[in-house]
């Protein structure tokens, strides 16, 4: 199923699960990432490099709060695990186009 909010739990489940190669493949070759620092991930590989080192420690795992969609966006309140001392709140907007994740804006 192609739907946003069901590419974005694919997403969500690979993440959870720490399987890097499933998480990369729902996103677009040329995925653009707006990161909470004001940093930018542009294109698959560079996702898949600033991911590697945490999936393969198996410490990350993001708990949804709140979900909401409009159209090809997927909205979610998201609290992050693993990545800090203590859990870290998040907005996560996903943009889903021919099935893929294209465009993800993170804001604190």
């Amino acid at each position: 199923m192609n739907k946003p909010v069901a590419v974005v739990e694919r997403q969500l489940d690979a993440y959870n699960s720490h399987d890097l190669q499933a998480f990369v493949n729902t996103y677009a070759v040329d995925v653009r990432i707006d990161r909470r620092d004001g940093s930018r991930i542009t294109g698959r590989e560079a996702l898949r490099d600033a991911y590697a080192d945490q999936f393969s420690a198996g410490r990350c795992r993001a708990e949804i709060i709140a979900r909401m969609t409009e159209g090809d966006w997927v909205i979610d309140h998201e609290v992050a695990h693993g990545l800090a001392d203590e859990p870290i709140r998040v907005l996560v907007a996903y943009r889903v186009h021919d099935g893929l994740i294209n465009r993800v804006h993170f804001f604190a």
